[in-house]
C-alpha cells in the first residue's frame, strides 16, 4: 500500500505544507519527510537539495527572520517550534503577510510535518517548551553569505505574535533591519 503525502497550501503563494504518514509500533516509529517526486506533481517545484544542515536551539531561542535567495525545506525533528514565515517577495500579493506553524515533536505519536518555502520567504523559529529543538533543512543552493538577509525579529509592519517574551536572539538577529527599511518603495 502506497501512502501519499498530504501537501497543502498556505495563504501565502508557494509555502506549502508537507505531511507524510508516520508508521509507530512498540519500537518507534519511521517517518519519511518527503518524497521529492511528490512534492513536483503538487506544486510544480522541481527542488533539487544539494546542502542539508542541521541546527539546535535552545528554549526561549528565536532565529530570524532570515531571508535567502533558495528554495528550503524544513523539518523540525524533536521539540516544540514555532515558526513564522514572512513572503518578503516584493512583487507578491501577500508581500509583507506571515504565516505561523506550531511543530511539537515532544512525543512519538505527535504529526510529523516539514515546510516547503520557494525562494524570498523570510523563516524564522523559536523554541517553546523546555527542551531544545532539532531541526533539519535542505537547500538546492549552496550557503553563500552574500545572499542572505535578516528582517527584524520584531518588525512592527509584520507584527509577529511571538510565543516567548524576552527571547534569546544573536547579535545579527538584533540589528537586523526593518522591512521598509529594505523595501521602501513598498511602503509609500
Amino acid at each position: 500500500m502506497k501512502e501519499r503525502a498530504n501537501i497543502k497550501e498556505t495563504s501565502i503563494q508557494g509555502l506549502l505544507l508537507i505531511e507524510r504518514p508516520t508508521f509507530s509500533d512498540e519500537r518507534g516509529f519511521f517517518h519519511e519527510v518527503v518524497r521529492l517526486n511528490e512534492l513536483l506533481e503538487a506544486s510544480g517545484v522541481d527542488f533539487k537539495p544539494v546542502q542539508i544542515s542541521h541546527a539546535m536551539s535552545l528554549p526561549k531561542v528565536i532565529r530570524g527572520i532570515h531571508t535567502e535567495g533558495w528554495n528550503k525545506i524544513i523539518y523540525p525533528v524533536t521539540g516544540k517550534m514555532f515558526s513564522a514565515i514572512v513572503d518578503v517577495r516584493p512583487e507578491s500579493p501577500t508581500f509583507g503577510k506571515y504565516e505561523s506553524f506550531i511543530f511539537d515533536n515532544t512525543n512519538l505519536d505527535s504529526p510529523h510535518a516539514a515546510l516547503f518555502l520557494p525562494k524570498g520567504m523570510g523563516n524564522s523559529i523559536c523554541v517553546i517548551g523546555n527542551e531544545p529543538v532539532h531541526y533539519i533543512y535542505a537547500v538546492d543552493e549552496y550557503w553563500d553569505n552574500s545572499k542572505a538577509r535578516g528582517i527584524a525579529w520584531n518588525d512592527p509592519d509584520i507584527n509577529i505574535v511571538w510565543p516567548v517574551k524576552n527571547p534569546i536572539l544573536s547579535e545579527r538577529d538584533r540589528q537586523n533591519s526593518r522591512l521598509r527599511d529594505l523595501y521602501p518603495k513598498k511602503f509609500k
